[in-house]
């Protein structure tokens, strides 16, 4: 099995990305903006394929994130045979797929389109790729949420029971079994290295979504409202952006080398002890905005789980993955690009200051 040179924790090389031909679907999105920017950065050629932004401001509109790619395609992954011809247009050499619906209380209100998109979407872009002789690694983003969560205190790994109690949580666990399914019946004997992707509530600048708990506080500073949370010791494994897309670049990377060694399901989740419930989330944010006021909601709610973590032994083991950021950092660099938008600054610029300064930042 093909192996990863052990540095100082491993970083996406610049050489393995420049001149390749990358697919991102859900570009339109926040994970997708941010993975496109720290694309074009080291020289890909990057099409996006996606939606419009779901809102206004977006990371997409407000970075500008369009002038980053080879081509910036409208495409609804719910239609299989404009999915397909999109795919077979790009001709890319690697597809990560984000494209989702990513909201587990939208998935209470819409259960039908939220299985539409993510686990039809899912199947009509890997029939897609199945017909596309360019493509040679996958990775499909799903999420911590896919597993069977039975409030565990200790980590899932990778090999524990999908399942999933809301819509939202069970698309994403078909999502993996509809993955596992193609690399095992179609994608693997054709030589594509197929990965799934999973991990932690993801922070950072730019995601302005409903029903999240860091962009509704800063939603709330910005319109002088009363903060209101849900869960206050609900338990979440919190990491910066930057952190699990760093682990999807290493995994597409791993993929190129060694299609079969790497294609299965991979954890990128936060240090043990950034596992922290939201209550902890919002004091700490409230240490840097003391403005903030805040009450916890007591009427009726839907279902969420309580207790969540993330075990990345594996990716730590066998790609040399680490975490750069740990939460109070990432939380720091969250209000700071926040407020930096408010003042109107350069947005792509400093995407692409934080991208360097989570590379430069050493690991234990």
């Amino acid at each position: 099995m093909a192996g990863v040179a052990m540095t100082a924790g491993a970083k996406p090389s610049a050489d393995f990305w420049f001149g390749k031909r990358v697919l991102v679907t859900g570009h339109t999105g926040f994970k997708g903006s941010w993975i496109c920017m720290w694309l074009s950065a080291m020289g890909a050629k990057v099409t996006g394929l996606s939606l419009d932004p779901s809102g206004d401001p977006s990371l997409y509109g407000v970075a500008g994130v369009s002038r980053f790619l080879e081509a910036d395609l409208r495409c609804d992954i719910r239609d299989a045979a404009k999915l397909r011809e999109a795919v077979l247009s790009a001709a890319p050499e690697i597809v990560l797929h984000l494209a989702a619906q990513p909201l587990v209380r939208l998935s209470y209100a819409d259960p039908l389109a939220t299985y539409a998109t993510n686990v039809m979407g899912t199947a009509h872009l890997l029939e897609a790729v199945r017909h596309a002789s360019s493509v040679r690694a996958v990775v499909n983003v799903t999420t911590d949420k896919c597993y069977e969560n039975r409030e565990w205190v200790w980590a899932y790994r990778e090999d524990e029971a999908m399942g999933g109690h809301d819509p939202y949580s069970s698309s994403k666990g078909c999502s993996e079994l509809v993955t596992a399914a193609y690399r095992r019946s179609f994608l693997a004997a054709a030589g594509v290295g197929v990965a799934s992707a999973r991990a932690g509530n993801v922070i950072g600048g730019g995601d302005w979504s409903a029903d999240r708990l860091v962009p509704d506080f800063l939603r709330a500073i910005d319109r002088n409202e009363k903060l209101v949370i849900r869960s206050p010791e609900a338990t979440r494994p919190w990491q910066h952006v930057l952190e699990p897309l760093s682990g999807y670049l290493l995994i597409a990377e791993a993929l190129w080398r060694d299609g079969v060694g790497f294609a299965e399901g991979w954890n990128f989740g936060p240090d043990e002890d950034d596992a922290k419930p939201v209550r902890w989330i919002v004091e700490t944010l409230q240490a840097l905005r003391p403005q903030i006021r805040w009450e916890i909601f007591d009427g009726e709610r839907p279902h969420e789980a309580n207790m969540l973590a993330l075990s990345s032994s594996k990716a730590r083991a066998r790609l040399n993955w680490r975490p750069r950021w740990r939460l109070r950092r990432a939380l720091e660099e969250t209000v700071r690009w926040h407020e930096s938008w408010a003042r109107g600054a350069d947005m792509a610029e400093l995407c692409q200051e934080q991208i360097r300064g989570y590379l430069d930042t050493p690991v234990s």
